[in-house]
């Protein structure tokens, strides 16, 4: 399996080719799309999309780190995060398997 990338331009080629729409016009919907999972995410919204997986925002408390180098103490600040979670479906198309279209 090669590491490939698969890029803005890839996603708006893929419209393109498979909607129909000018290269453009695919272009700005993908970024469109993006953006306003983006915007979301920025709210502290989490995003589900059916089939594929969530985006969810996470708050983390402050705590005490520790430098692994050195051993002094660092504080670590409050902070979201934003970690995504696969859907079943896609778990099992990652691994090959064929399963009925369901939600997560």
């Amino acid at each position: 399996m090669a590491n490939q990338t698969l890029t803005r331009a890839d996603l708006a080629e893929a419209v393109y080719k498979q909607v129909g729409l000018s290269r453009t016009e695919s272009a700005d919907l993908v970024e469109l799309i993006l953006d306003e999972i983006a915007h979301a995410i920025e709210r502290g919204e989490n995003v589900k999309l059916s089939s594929f997986g969530s985006f969810i925002v996470r708050s983390k408390g402050a705590r005490v780190g520790r430098n692994p180098k050195t051993g002094v103490e660092v504080p670590i600040t409050p902070r979201r995060v934003m970690v995504f979670k696969a859907s079943n479906v896609l778990k099992g198309r990652i691994n090959g398997l064929e399963m009925a279209d369901e939600e997560d």
